[in-house]
């Protein structure tokens, strides 16, 4: 544990000031004192009333909604420290928008999460710690150091003392074949079978034909995704699992973006509980029974630990 003398500090936007609080309370370290606020017009302005001069900062702001303003507070906040003669800056980014536009689709699209890599390079940030980027080749997109951490333990860990889950009949399934790679680190962990939903369109115009490789039939199912924005995906995948014969359906991501209808698709699906981590922070208005949201805190409280003691952090994202 770290006393509030010693030189790191932890500070953050209006992103996710709970998530910022819970990691401080975990290293034994108060909460840097900062404000983000605006000007009349809306430019973003910071007041830092504490000098952070040669000190090793981490500022804990994921970029979720509202994507551009949480993305400038960032930038600025990096850039303040840069200029008070901060140590090392450290971006601590739970949720890394625009990780989605990471190539190009078709002609003349922008690479967005490269422009972003390169924001955060220029503002000043001398090291990026995010979370199951939905890429993984964004990484290569950074000059400086990134740390990807994984939840995948986490998850892991709530199913294994999931008591109500009986694990001789229970199945890990990906709801594409492009998630089966985290499904079946899932399954590994849990030692269990996997899965997959196939997903085919047979011609032009005809509706999309999900098919399910393996069975599970009579089994209950835990589906696994890194995002969940709509929900359309995975809650048509639980429907399919369950037009196949599967039992339960639980669904697990780790960052809950929830935008447009997810919410209201989630409560009627055939998903019996969604389980997701605080990278993002889960408004009241989004709170429903069927979700259950673990903390990421220790896990980034550990990074910063080893981060800031020079020692190897491998052993987080193995």
């Amino acid at each position: 544990m770290y006393s509030a003398e010693s030189a790191i500090k932890v500070f953050t936007g209006n992103a996710h000031q709970s998530l910022a609080k819970g990691i401080c309370d975990e290293l034994g370290i108060p909460l840097g004192k900062c404000t983000v606020g605006s000007f009349s017009d809306g430019e973003i302005n910071v007041d830092i009333p504490e000098t952070v001069r040669g000190v090793d900062v981490y500022v804990v702001q994921p970029t979720c909604t509202p994507v551009n303003d949480n993305l400038m507070e960032l930038l600025i906040l990096i850039d303040a420290f840069k200029r008070a003669s901060a140590g090392r800056i450290n971006a601590v980014v739970p949720y890394y928008g625009y990780a989605r536009q990471d190539r190009k689709a078709k002609a003349r699209d922008p690479i967005t999460s490269k422009l972003v890599a390169d924001l955060l390079t220029s503002a000043g940030a001398d090291r990026v710690v995010t979370m199951e980027l939905h890429a993984s080749q964004i990484q290569g997109y950074f000059n400086i150091p990134l740390d990807h951490l994984k939840t995948i333990h986490i998850i892991a860990e709530h199913y294994k003392n999931y008591n109500d889950l009986d694990k001789e009949n229970t199945i890990v399934l990906s709801p594409d074949i492009g998630g089966t790679k985290r499904a079946r680190n899932l399954a590994a962990l849990l030692d269990l079978p996997i899965a997959i939903i196939e997903k085919r369109r047979p011609k032009a115009n005809v509706s999309e034909v999900m098919n399910v490789i393996g069975d599970v039939s009579g089994k209950h199912v835990i589906m696994i995704d890194d995002i969940i924005d709509t929900a359309g995906s995975i809650t048509k995948a639980a429907q399919v699992a369950k037009d196949f014969g599967a039992l339960d359906v639980y669904a697990a991501c780790t960052h809950p973006v929830l935008s447009g209808p997810a919410i209201e698709r989630i409560q009627e699906s055939a998903i019996c509980e969604l389980l997701v981590t605080d990278t993002i922070p889960l408004p009241d208005e989004k709170k429903i029974d069927k979700i259950k949201v673990l903390t990421v805190a220790p896990l980034l409280a550990e990074a910063i630990r080893r981060i800031h003691g020079n020692k190897s952090i491998s052993i987080l994202f193995d």
